[in-house]
């Protein structure tokens, strides 16, 4: 019997060929409504018509995509289409991921052989926490904002291994301020520094390639935490300087849930050892026999695959890159930008999110003196049907707004009216 990996990808290849065309990448489904042009004159018609293309129900205002965002109708007709014309034939789809790759990797400023499809950027996060050789006394360091999917795989470590995780506090008010406060705590025991690109509870984008500079000079491992910024703003992963990068697709992204990325440097793949491996980790002849891992970002990926839901990745992607990356991220920022002006002009609230270009993107975070966040949470809810996220991390007692390609400035001005009356009738 032969494992052989590339013969039965090959064989895999074959068997997708013969799907209909509807399972290809960027084939048109019934769903599919094209966008207009882009008319500088009436941006807001563009805006309605990208709206359009999503199913989220209209008795909603939602502004927690940095939480969970909804996907375009023609991303959930990917994934259903797909799922069903495999199931024609009882076919995995294998054959289909080396397209998606490619479009993924495209979009990341990557080449595929360094992307792995993981489920969410918790999974691809403790990928790097476990896959690392760390030696017992071995410094991690890490942000105090990190997103549980960013610092547990650290903590485990810390009791599996015997490694010191040492954090920092962001500092709002410059990026030079939170390199400084990385390096404060370098040592020479230190292994690895991680940070979020975009912090989940208030919304500050870090520096990353000061810092992925500052890594590669005292040759630390740098890993990003993407989670809150594919799909959010145009990223090249490449140009970061980082040594490997996670993200969800179920975020910024719009993809379907349990959808994520990996990107580890091809240079320095070999230093992050798969903890889990299967049928397509690598090749291995017959039994008994070596087993070796593939060459590429393939070896963090084992066992059948949920080939329609890459592909509605893939798609989703696609999406983004017909409305145009730069156009999205303008688009998110001149309406956090809405947001933080309307909050800014109410007494007694606080914006915990910089105002400063370089330290923010599509998220704004603020608390008040008078009515905590939970029931500011619960009073938008449920009395104007408006989705933020509560901030409860690290006792910031705050409410996030994120702003995304669905969004509305109209919605941002129910959003401020509807905080304006809870605090006057607080």
């Amino acid at each position: 019997m032969s494992f052989d990996r590339r013969t039965f990808l090959r064989r895999s290849a074959l068997g997708a060929a013969t799907l209909a065309t509807g399972a290809t990448l960027g084939a048109a489904t019934p769903a599919d409504v094209p966008l207009p042009e882009f008319d500088e004159r009436a941006p807001e018609d563009y805006w309605r018509a990208v709206r359009n293309q999503f199913p989220l129900t209209r008795a909603l205002t939602y502004f927690n995509t940095g939480g969970l965002g909804p996907a375009p109708t023609r991303v959930l007709a990917k994934a259903a289409d797909t799922t069903r014309r495999l199931q024609e034939r009882s076919e995995h789809g294998h054959g289909l991921l080396a397209g998606a790759r490619e479009i993924v990797a495209r979009f990341l400023g990557a080449v595929p052989d360094e992307i792995a499809f993981v489920r969410n950027a918790t999974e691809g996060n403790a990928i790097v926490a476990a896959g690392l050789t760390l030696a017992p006394g071995d410094e991690v360091i890490f942000e105090t904002h990190a997103h549980p999917g960013g610092s547990f795989g650290w903590l485990q470590q810390q009791k599996l291994r015997g490694i010191v995780v040492k954090v920092f506090e962001p500092d709002p008010h410059s990026a030079e301020g939170n390199l400084a406060r990385i390096a404060a705590l370098v040592t020479p025991r230190t292994r690895v520094v991680q940070v979020s690109h975009v912090t989940a509870p208030t919304g500050i984008v870090l520096p990353v390639v000061e810092i992925a500079r500052f890594c590669r000079e005292k040759r630390i491992w740098f890993h990003i935490d993407g989670a809150q910024s594919a799909g959010m703003f145009p990223i090249a992963l490449r140009a970061l300087g980082g040594d490997s990068f996670a993200t969800s697709g179920h975020k910024w992204l719009g993809a379907p849930h349990e959808t994520g990325v990996l990107w580890i440097k091809r240079e320095r793949m070999d230093e992050v050892a798969p903890t889990l491996v299967g049928a397509y980790s690598g090749d291995l002849e017959m039994l008994p026999g070596e087993f070796k891992l593939a060459a590429n970002a393939l070896r963090y990926e084992y066992g059948t695959r949920n080939a329609a839901a890459i592909v509605a990745l893939a798609e989703a992607v696609l999406f983004q890159e017909t409305i145009g990356r730069e156009r999205i991220a303008a688009r998110g920022r001149a309406l956090a930008a809405r947001v933080r002006a309307g909050l800014a002009k109410l007494p007694g609230v606080e914006i915990l999110t910089p105002a400063a270009p370089e330290l923010s993107a599509a998220m704004i975070a603020f608390r008040t003196a008078t009515v905590p966040q939970d029931k500011l949470f619960s009073r938008l809810w449920s009395e104007r049907q408006i989705r933020c996220r509560p901030v409860t991390e690290q006792k910031l007692n705050a409410l996030r707004v994120s702003t995304h390609l669905f969004n509305s400035p109209a919605e941002c001005d129910a959003l401020v009216e509807g905080v304006a009356k809870i605090l006057k009738s607080a």
